[in-house]
């Protein structure tokens, strides 16, 4: 980095210690727009970087409630209201035990670009709890999703902030935050949240678009070396919703699925996964994935610690699991066998050393904050059908998102293009998305 964004990623160093996930954020942006810098000095005349990187405000809070056997149990919930230069904060809640500021802070952060490269008028930011509602009963969660929501309701409303779900919060979740939303406001504000159930204001496709937007940005990339989804061999991290229907759409698209997993460890099919069965058993069930091994013969399960999903030889990778799920051995293991397009379904599934590794190797590869944008996309447009008050038909929607992720390939091929780095998804991405932020900025003033 040049000198004097050097000195700002320091600076964030030393105002967020004990971060790793937000500081590799943020060095993964800084390093990308010093083109954009360059070009427009007055982004750093104006101090857009300390303050892109400073969030409009941090809400940390105590979330207590009371287990089946009457046991009172403490979490921490959070809100982090990052940017709403380009219209009111938008991001996902995450329930997992591993959450923390750090996470928080950095999906709020690649939030504010991923909803720019949109072109929906949507903020960025994020929220969540170190609650895990794995093997919680259906009233736990409850319990649990009134008292977050007694706190966070004060904070959030249609124009003002309009969290969605994540890893851990599905249409269970949001169905009883909600319910307690509209009881403690005696209002019914259908857009204050998003990923709804659909006969109280959610949106067809909702369920699908992460997954489903993030193989038409594969497809996409793959056009342009004249290519397509049909005849691959894919391989897809995770079993949860993204994964699911990555794994649909690129079978829908002619491509054989051959692998998928969870935290317990990974399954083989080469016949191709069965998505109904992965459905049954991942989102009906709630089960381990060595179930759908157990339930299917062409299939092997491999526990975790006993070989990585990345081993497996593939056309295609589609991280979809986690952050920094792919290190620069997988990434080595993923070259060596031929792998051609990376596109990642998760936020930042890749650590630096390994997209690094793919780029110099001259694989495809796109960012999160791009090829992993058609959740939020959708919940975009499940907003403005809340706003219109209609419902548009599935087709209607994914033909949206699918122009949508069209939209964002282009813009940010043509981004990296335009900025002397013809092919790098990476710098398409972040310069596109964060010169839309910073210029709207520079219109509003100091603030």
């Amino acid at each position: 980095m040049r000198e004097a964004v050097q000195s700002i990623y320091d600076g964030v160093l030393d105002r967020n210690p004990g971060q790793p996930e937000f500081h590799q954020a943020v060095k993964e942006v800084f390093e990308s727009i010093e083109p954009a810098l360059e070009r427009k000095p007055e982004y750093l005349d104006a101090a857009i970087l300390e303050r892109v990187t400073e969030p409009d405000r941090q809400i940390m809070f105590r979330v207590p409630w009371v287990d089946d056997s009457g046991k009172v149990q403490v979490n921490r919930g959070f809100r982090i209201e990052f940017s709403s230069a380009l219209g009111p904060y938008k991001g996902g809640l995450r329930f997992r035990e591993n959450v923390n500021l750090s996470i928080i802070k950095f999906l709020g952060f690649e939030q504010i670009f991923k909803n720019s490269l949109t072109g929906l008028a949507m903020g960025g930011g994020k929220g969540g709890s170190d609650f895990d509602p794995h093997g919680r009963s259906d009233a736990e969660v409850m319990r649990f999703c009134q008292s977050f929501m007694t706190e966070l309701y004060r904070h959030i409303g249609l124009n003002t902030d309009v969290p969605a779900g994540d890893i851990g919060v599905g249409g269970r979740e949001i169905g009883y935050l909600f319910g307690q939303y509209k009881r403690i406001t005696n209002r019914f504000d259908a857009g204050v949240l998003t990923g709804k159930g659909l006969d109280w204001g959610g949106s067809l496709a909702r369920t699908e678009a992460t997954g489903f937007g993030t193989v038409y940005f594969a497809d996409r990339m793959l056009g342009t070396k004249n290519d397509s989804f049909d005849g691959k061999r894919v391989v897809v991290s995770g079993s949860g919703n993204v994964a699911i229907y990555a794994i649909a759409k690129a079978q829908e698209l002619g491509a054989t699925v051959v692998a998928c997993s969870d935290s317990s460890g990974l399954v083989v099919d080469e016949k191709g996964i069965d998505v109904a069965l992965l459905q049954s058993v991942k989102e009906q069930r709630r089960e381990r994935i060595s179930t759908y091994a157990d339930e299917r013969a062409s299939a092997t399960f491999t526990p975790a610690g006993k070989g990585g999903i990345w081993q497996i030889k593939a056309d295609i990778a589609l991280p979809c699991a986690t952050q920094n799920e792919l290190n620069l051995d997988d990434a080595k293991a993923l070259i060596a066998n031929g792998v051609q397009v990376v596109a990642e379904g998760a936020n930042m599934p890749c650590t630096p050393e390994a997209f690094h590794a793919f780029q110099s190797a001259g694989v495809l590869y796109a960012p999160g904050k791009a090829s992993n944008a058609g959740g939020v996309a959708t919940s975009g447009l499940e907003m403005q059908q809340n706003a219109a008050r209609e419902s548009w038909t599935f087709e209607k929607t994914d033909a949206e998102l699918h122009a949508i992720m069209d939209n964002i390939h282009d813009t940010c091929r043509a981004t990296a293009e335009e900025y002397g780095h013809p092919g790098d998804y990476v710098v398409g991405a972040n310069i596109a998305g964060f010169t839309k932020v910073a210029d709207a900025m520079l219109d509003f003033g100091l603030v």
